[in-house]
């Protein structure tokens, strides 16, 4: 009789344990992942052209938008989502007259970049970065993590963006 009682008692606290337990899909909404990438990818440099950019206004900057032969694969053939493994890079840099190519044109209507001003990358991965629809986003400036408070709007911005899988960005061919 002392067994049986020892066996209930042990099924009665592994009871309790299991419906005290939330479940695992609740661990993972509680425990936020990272949203921010901290390191630069190796040999961004050398990826290929994705597109341009220019953003006027106080930004006033112009840039090129680079990514890695997933992204560039992805671009292509106009697959959304973008699978796991694509990154994007955007250098931007200041937009200045150039001085220079004016004089050979004879007016003002050359722009080259200027100084850069950050590098940004958006990094695919569906299960490191859930919280932000499967994107790690990362601002560097002169090669440094930008500060976490300046990054929280990235997502709530590219989430506007859902048609094209979070990117602002269309491959221009």
């Amino acid at each position: 009789m002392k067994g049986i009682t020892l066996l209930m008692g042990a099924v009665v606290i592994l009871a309790g344990i299991i419906a005290f337990t939330p479940p695992a899909a609740l661990h993972a909404a509680d425990s936020v992942g990272p949203i921010f990438v901290t390191e630069i990818p190796s040999g961004y440099r050398d990826w290929r052209l994705i597109s341009v950019s220019h953003e006027a206004g106080s930004l006033n900057s112009i840039g090129a938008v680079l990514g890695n032969d997933v992204a560039i694969k992805a671009c292509r053939e106009g697959k959304f989502p973008f699978p796991d493994g694509t990154i994007i890079a955007a250098l931007h840099y200041g937009h200045v007259p150039s001085a220079e190519n004016n004089k050979v044109f004879g007016q003002a209507q050359s722009f080259v970049p200027g100084p850069p001003t950050n590098i940004q990358f958006m990094v695919k991965d569906s299960t490191k970065y859930a919280a932000t629809g499967g994107w790690g986003f990362a601002t560097f400036i002169d090669g440094k993590p930008a500060a976490a408070a300046s990054m929280k709007s990235c997502f709530p911005c590219h989430n506007q963006a859902t048609a094209s899988d979070l990117v602002f960005t269309h491959y221009a061919p």
